[in-house]
């Protein structure tokens, strides 16, 4: 359960699997159904109106309070666990990036042109979160690179203890790269640090210029901004710059790539960033 936004997982947690094997997931509509009509229950519906509407700002103060303390919680957990991962990556030598995004960003399309690219050259491991389906771990997969899918189910974002048990399954061996892609989303998972390295926003050029002040947690918690499709540039009215102009008002220290993966422009700058990163963090 989120208590950052509301979001859950299914009802038995995330469901982390390689490519080939097969899991059967329960959805929970009827049970979120029963718990939403047992949470009004419980929560003094079935009062009178008068004795409702006396109670209210008592019931809405008390409900604030616990939804609070639960974010708390959840956060102050994380971040233990956090702290666990990369630890446990360190001590590993495992160099791990945080890729997140909006939906249809072309962040899936970025990766696997990264890894086709590099993978003579860097050893690959790769973490797919998704709400549901093992699509983008197929993907991977076909490239020959160690992949594993997290299906977070109702879940907006990957968590730490989710990484964690996906990386133990997968095996990740020491002196590699595992690139984590997150949820498609510029929310939550700006909140939830997962012990990596480096964390990349990616955005696209069909997404406005505007994005990184409509969602400034993601840019500010941010280290590298990967503005992706740039090849479509003549067919949308957006200006690139701007782009920049409002991300560094976000954060001052944003690195920058302009590529296409589609294309395979301006990705050279992004593969030797990604190359010195990896040699420095090695010694």
């Amino acid at each position: 359960m989120c208590g950052t936004c509301g979001c859950g997982t299914e009802n038995n947690g995330p469901i982390i699997s390689k490519p080939g094997e097969k899991n059967h997931s329960h959805g929970d509509q009827h049970h979120g159904e029963h718990s939403h009509d047992e949470h009004h229950h419980h929560n003094g519906h079935s009062h009178s109106h008068e004795e409702h509407h006396n109670h209210s700002h008592t019931h809405e103060h008390d409900h604030n309070h616990k939804v609070l303390e639960i974010e708390q919680d959840i956060l102050q957990n994380n971040q233990l666990l956090a702290a666990r991962n990369r630890g446990y990556f360190e001590a590993k030598n495992i160099f791990a990036l945080n890729l997140v995004s909006s939906p249809g960003s072309g962040k899936t399309t970025l990766l696997e042109r990264t890894l086709a690219d590099l993978k003579a050259e860097i050893p690959f491991y790769v973490i797919e979160g998704d709400q549901q389906t093992l699509n983008d771990a197929n993907r991977i997969a076909a490239l020959d690179i160690p992949v594993i899918q997290i299906n977070t189910g109702k879940g907006c974002h990957l968590e730490s203890d989710m990484v964690y048990d996906a990386v133990k399954k997968l095996n990740v061996k020491d002196n590699s790269v595992l690139m984590i892609e997150n949820v498609g989303n510029l929310v939550c998972p700006s909140m939830f640090d997962l012990g990596e390295n480096k964390r990349i926003v990616i955005i696209s050029t069909t997404e406005g210029e505007d994005k990184p002040i409509k969602y400034p947690d993601m840019f500010y918690t941010s280290d590298i901004c990967i503005i992706n499709k740039i090849d479509l540039l003549p067919y949308v009215n957006i200006n690139v710059e701007n782009i920049k102009k409002y991300a560094l008002q976000v954060n001052p220290k944003l690195v920058f790539f302009e590529v296409s993966a589609t294309t395979g422009e301006g990705m050279d700058g992004w593969y030797q960033w990604l190359k010195k990163l990896k040699l420095e963090y090695k010694n």
